[in-house]
């Protein structure tokens, strides 16, 4: 019978995913080690690193994990449903954790669970809308960029903190010098943190990526 490791047993890359997690969503991204990870999980620092490699390999359990609550869509949703509902819910699981996109930076995300949940079937409904398969990538390409940098533009978890850095910061500026920023500052500052800038965006390349055929009658 092979043998187990108690240690291994505690530190599951699920367990090490929830952790890390947990770590960078209270203390932010500057917190992460192995070393705190392995406090947490009250293992050693060789076991953690046993599971993951490295920071790269941790941060791919942690995304890894995250995709694993992207939710299944329905067969027989339409093709622009299916985009609001993937593409918003990533949305929703980034912006719960800038710590982490901090730290992967522009690391390609490329896990199992990611492809099997994001990007394998949109590409599929995009080609099946009428897409050809250059066309479906794109597409996906264009609303994944958008919702990856509206989730990193500022921290969605902190709106008030955000618009009252964003207000100092442009209240020190020269009206000599930013006309705009500073005599609109009570309407530059709003769409700073509301969500449906990005929703309206998302529909907006939906629309734009929709095949000719499939419009919808005007």
């Amino acid at each position: 019978m092979p043998r187990t490791s108690p240690a291994l047993d505690r530190a599951t890359p699920e367990a090490i995913a929830l952790t890390a997690l947990r770590i960078l969503d209270e203390e932010g991204p500057g917190a992460l080690s192995f070393r705190a990870l392995a406090e947490r999980l009250g293992v050693s620092h060789a076991t953690v690193q046993r599971r993951c490699t490295d920071l790269a390999g941790l941060l791919d359990l942690c995304t890894d994990h995250l995709a694993g609550q992207l939710p299944e869509v329905p067969a027989g949703t339409g093709w622009s449903e299916a985009c609001e509902q993937r593409f918003g819910a990533l949305y929703r699981l980034l912006t719960a954790h800038p710590g982490l996109l901090v730290l992967r930076g522009g690391r390609p995300w490329l896990g199992r669970q990611l492809l099997a949940r994001l990007v394998e079937p949109a590409l599929a409904d995009g080609i099946a809308a009428g897409m050809t398969p250059a066309e479906a990538m794109t597409a996906y390409r264009r609303m994944y960029l958008l919702t990856l940098g509206s989730a990193a533009f500022v921290d969605h978890r902190d709106p008030a903190g955000a618009t009252a850095a964003s207000r100092a910061a442009i209240a020190a500026l020269d009206p000599d010098d930013f006309p705009v920023l500073t005599g609109a500052l009570a309407d530059v500052l709003p769409p700073l943190t509301d969500h449906e800038v990005y929703h309206g965006a998302l529909r907006q390349l939906i629309e734009a990526a929709r095949p000719a055929g499939r419009r919808p009658a005007s």
